[in-house]
């Protein structure tokens, strides 16, 4: 049985999951704090964990934020702040799954503490890295208790991880392998929130004024699509932020991007972005870009030939899968 730890920040944790997923040949137990995903394969169940943000309630009633209950243990951890109860409880779920399932390896993707805590339950742990200043000593733990580290990336891309067991897989894209719909000329396609709503609908304008077409995945309320794919492998350039899996499925459609790189702990989506300036794969905006200059940006771009290559999407789920299978004992 294969454990796997899915952050409940954001949904691209649970996407590079189910992206992996087909390509493990044992059944999976999936712990986090988000809901199920519809389409959840066979053979996988999803544990649902309360969570560990909410108010402490103290013994008088009373109720304590839980950044104020020393949530790094002095620095040593992430979050662990001291007397919540859901907290707690995930921690104990976790911990009676591993023994009563036999979970013989446990994905972690990421925290820092369930990493601890399975490696303290004498279970191989193959940790998530990501980009970013990672050498603090919370990561650091981390690292050094996995059995494997597992870096989405291609070599020499970003800095090593420190850790001498790190893996790079190249970027795990839900869409690695898919035949690209025709690309459609003068198309924009913005993923995201990139930008705030004045900015995308000043950039809409200018667009269609200049006879371009513009739309939007996941910019707004109403729209979402069940299959990005055609819109994003035949969109002539694509406006996205610079997150793992949004690179990975740029790389996948060998797209002409202008890529707007977000706040992000650990500087993560800052450095994303430096690496693709560097290696000529998209465009980078500065932070807060304004209308006038994303549509420059996006003029610039179309003359880019990136090599995506670079980013080793093809086999990165396989090769993935292969590094969580050849850990179990």
């Amino acid at each position: 049985m294969i454990g796997w730890y899915v952050h409940h920040h954001g949904s691209g944790h649970a996407t590079r999951f189910l992206a992996v997923r087909p390509h493990l040949l044992d059944a999976v137990t999936v712990f986090s704090s988000l809901a199920p995903p519809a389409d959840l394969p066979a053979d996988t169940e999803w544990v649902r964990l309360p969570a560990d943000d909410d108010p402490i309630v103290r013994r008088d009633g009373s109720e304590l934020a839980p950044q104020a209950a020393d949530p790094t243990a002095g620095g040593a951890l992430h979050w662990a702040p001291l007397g919540h109860r859901g907290h707690r409880s995930r921690l104990a779920v976790i911990a009676a799954a591993i023994e009563a399932r036999d979970i013989d390896v446990m994905v972690v993707d990421v925290s820092a503490e369930v990493a601890a805590l399975a490696r303290l339950l004498g279970t191989p742990t193959v940790v998530v890295t990501q980009p970013g200043e990672r050498t603090d000593p919370p990561h650091l733990l981390a690292y050094r208790l996995a059995t494997r580290v597992l870096a989405p990336w291609a070599t020499g891309l970003h800095p090593d991880p420190p850790a001498a067991t790190t893996v790079f897989t190249g970027g795990i894209s839900r869409f690695g392998g898919r035949a690209p719909a025709e690309r459609e000329d003068r198309s924009v396609l913005l993923l995201g929130r990139v930008a705030p709503e004045p900015v995308v609908a000043a950039t809409a304008r200018l667009l269609a004024a200049d006879g371009w077409t513009f739309r939007s995945i996941g910019a707004g309320t109403d729209d979402r699509v069940a299959d990005p794919w055609p819109l994003l492998s035949g969109s002539a350039v694509i406006v996205s932020a610079a997150g793992q899996n949004s690179v990975a499925d740029l790389a996948a459609a060998d797209a002409r991007a202008v890529v707007v790189p977000q706040e992000r702990p650990f500087d993560e989506q800052r450095a994303t972005g430096e690496v693709l300036r560097r290696h000529g794969l998209a465009v980078v905006a500065d932070p807060d870009p304004d209308a006038e200059t994303l549509v420059s940006m996006i003029h610039q771009v179309r003359d880019l030939r990136p090599d995506w290559t670079k980013w080793g999407v093809s086999g990165a789920a396989a090769r993935a899968a292969a590094v969580i299978e050849g850990t179990r004992r």
